[in-house]
């Protein structure tokens, strides 16, 4: 093999991996890539950030659902926000006889739809200051903006901000949260 022949190989295969790492535009969430061809699970399960997250979906049998054609929009919280409950709340909740009470929690940090956060922005703008959509669970969550932060407020009134917003996946969009919300 030439080395002209060599130089133009290497020069269209490092052509179509760049190629293909534009369209897999990933984003880094707790040490690892989210890829936009992965579905929600796939790509949870790789952040360290989320290991809680990911044990609570397990427990309440939901990795089925989230694996699913969607879409979902799931706001995600971190490890230390499951850490930040009152002690005791996280060991409780993944009791097999708290499944349903677990899985209350985990939908209602689940709007159907893909809702990246430019309309999320656009119906806060629309709605004067705030705007709400109803979860899987049933119940609503409020969203505004603090500055240039999204706010997620539950109805309990406790507030969680988007800390990576538009994390997109095969079946819908990840918003990583710094807060559980409650039902």
């Amino acid at each position: 093999m030439s080395i002209r022949f060599r130089s133009l190989l290497a020069v269209a295969l490092l052509t179509t991996f760049s190629a293909f790492a534009q369209k897999e535009k990933t984003v880094m969430v707790g040490g690892a890539d989210m890829y936009p061809s992965k579905n929600i699970i796939e790509n949870a399960v790789n952040s360290k950030d989320h290991t809680t997250l990911v044990a609570a979906v397990k427990a309440a049998g939901l990795v089925e659902t989230l694996s699913g054609a969607g879409p979902f929009t799931v706001f995600a919280p971190v490890n230390e926000a499951f850490a930040g409950l009152p002690a005791g709340t996280v060991d409780n909740l993944l009791k097999p006889e708290n499944k349903a009470m677990l899985t209350s929690v985990l939908t209602y940090h689940v709007i159907p739809g893909k809702v990246d956060s430019k309309s999320v922005a656009k119906m806060i703008k629309d709605g004067n200051g705030k705007t709400m959509a109803k979860t899987v669970q049933g119940e609503e969550l409020t969203f505004s903006m603090k500055g240039k932060d999204l706010i997620v407020t539950d109805s309990k009134g406790n507030m969680a901000k988007v800390t990576i917003a538009d994390v997109y996946q095969s079946n819908g969009v990840i918003h990583v949260i710094d807060k559980v919300l409650m039902p």
